[in-house]
């Protein structure tokens, strides 16, 4: 099989396209033939560095694919079944080995490109929305990068639970893709803070440091800043008393591990997922994709932001 390996940290130029030799499950996994692996801003960082890994490793932690060989001790998951994961390495390939407790049955009426691109985006979406703030009919939510493959998901899952959205996007263009996910309102974002201002009941800021301090400028009294990621760079330090004075703010930064670590709480977000998909409540739109062996174009042009909606790399 052909995988994507990187022996060193660093740019795109460490992701080396390889044969390998086929994989065999050991007890409690499963092989997987991947149809499809989502490309993932986790996955830039596993690559430069900013998260450490051992080396060498094929990164790449999203996928589905159809089962084709099983380990002893599995007893939920069979040769044939369609399948999908997220949170587990080695994704970048024709065939991945993920343990049987961390894939989730994919129904017949989502085809497995779909699911591979909702897992790690969908279930974030959903774990926001759902847990770290439960969105209630007529919350005012703020949706950063809302063009993007996880600002459109987080607009539809919080317009499904009645909240108003206002997303932050860069250029008119993307303005209308957060529009047609269903943002009511689209700012840009050198003016959202000063529009916004102490109005918002939750941000939710994959972006990071260029939008961290307009977003605690926007909440409301006791509102809800969710940091979920980085992708303009690390916030700095925050001293407490920044949200005792802005209005005893509360300031989370979630993981999707801890919110699916319970296999319950795991099927239950894809469960919803899926269904939403299958009746058409949920659109994903996958942007771009590329060949496996084209992996280190698909990362450059997350990272520069040429893209909206999600990438996939199809082996």
């Amino acid at each position: 099989m052909h995988a994507i390996v990187i022996a060193a940290q660093g740019g795109p130029e460490v992701l080396e396209y390889v044969e390998r030799p086929d994989p065999a499950p050991g007890d409690g996994e499963v092989v997987v033939d991947v149809a499809a692996s989502g490309v993932n801003f986790i996955d830039v960082y596993h690559r430069s560095g900013a998260y450490p890994l051992p080396l060498p490793s094929v990164i790449g932690s999203e996928g589905a694919g159809v089962v084709s060989a099983v380990g002893s001790g599995v007893r939920d998951v069979a040769v044939g079944d369609t399948v999908a994961w997220a949170g587990v390495m080695g994704s970048y390939a024709e065939k991945a080995v993920v343990p049987a407790a961390r894939v989730v049955p994919v129904p017949d009426g989502v085809p497995a490109e779909l699911a591979a691109a909702v897992m790690l985006q969908g279930m974030t979406a959903h774990y926001l929305t759902h847990s770290t703030h439960e969105v209630k009919p007529g919350d005012t939510v703020l949706v950063h990068a809302a063009a993007g493959g996880m600002g459109q998901l987080l607009t539809q899952l919080a317009k499904l639970r009645g909240a108003k959205v206002i997303g932050t996007t860069s250029t008119d263009a993307k303005e209308k893709l957060a529009r047609e996910a269903g943002a009511d309102e689209v700012l840009r974002y050198d003016d959202f803070a000063e529009a916004l201002r102490g109005t918002v009941d939750v941000v939710y800021d994959g972006v990071g440091a260029t939008t961290f301090d307009g977003g605690l400028e926007a909440l409301r009294r006791r509102g809800l800043m969710a940091l979920y990621g980085a992708a303009s760079g690390p916030v700095p330090p925050v001293d407490p008393q920044r949200l005792n004075r802005a209005g005893s703010l509360f300031l989370t930064r979630p993981t999707l591990v801890d919110y699916v670590a319970d296999r319950d709480e795991l099927l239950w977000r894809a469960s919803d997922l899926f269904g939403w998909i299958a009746s058409g409540q949920l659109r994903v739109n996958v942007s771009h994709r590329y060949p496996l062996a084209e992996a280190a174009r698909a990362q450059e042009d997350l990272a520069a932001r040429r893209t909206t909606g999600k990438l996939l790399l199809i082996p």
